[in-house]
């Protein structure tokens, strides 16, 4: 019976560490090498909730969860400021994106508030909803509301003009 549990953990992981990764990136802002460390901490956590799984209606959803308040609480750290500097990602850009538009809002992520930018990744990249952000983040509706509108409020300021001209290309 443990050896099909940890079968089964292992096909989770494998399948949800891509999804995990990419809003992990999110996130950090593009700092991928913390981005492989939250997915890392996020998926021993689960893998130590593994025997409990049963009772967790939405195992991946879960694993999200997990994620954001790894990243809440890697951002609570004193230090978390500590940010290397004229580096770009190691990853090249897939097929199809737009290099600099993908720097354009990866920095202004990286402008937003922690908090702020957890609300913007889970609303707007997980499409969940606000009750599910909420429950996410430990806070109220709305407060997950509050936060988006200024979170979205701040990126428009920030790229502004810049991303109609990213848009257009």
């Amino acid at each position: 019976m443990g050896a099909s549990r940890a079968e089964q953990y292992r096909e989770f992981a494998a399948g949800r560490a891509a999804h995990l990764y990419r809003s992990a990136c999110l996130l950090t802002s593009g700092d991928t090498h913390l981005a492989e460390d939250l997915v890392q901490e996020t998926l021993g956590r689960m893998y130590v909730l593994w025997g409990r799984v049963s009772r967790i209606e939405n195992p991946a959803g879960y694993a999200q969860t997990v994620l954001v308040r790894v990243f809440l609480t890697h951002k609570r750290r004193r230090s978390a400021t500590e940010r290397p500097v004229g580096e770009l990602p190691d990853t090249a850009p897939e097929s199809g994106e737009d290099p600099a538009l993908r720097i354009a809002l990866l920095g202004a992520l990286g402008q937003l508030a922690p908090k702020d930018r957890a609300v913007v990744v889970l609303r707007y990249w997980e499409d969940r909803s606000i009750e599910e952000t909420a429950d996410a983040l430990n806070v109220s509706s709305a407060a997950v509301r509050t936060r988006a509108v200024r979170a979205l409020a701040r990126l428009r300021e920030q790229l502004g003009g810049s991303l109609v001209e990213f848009a257009a290309h």
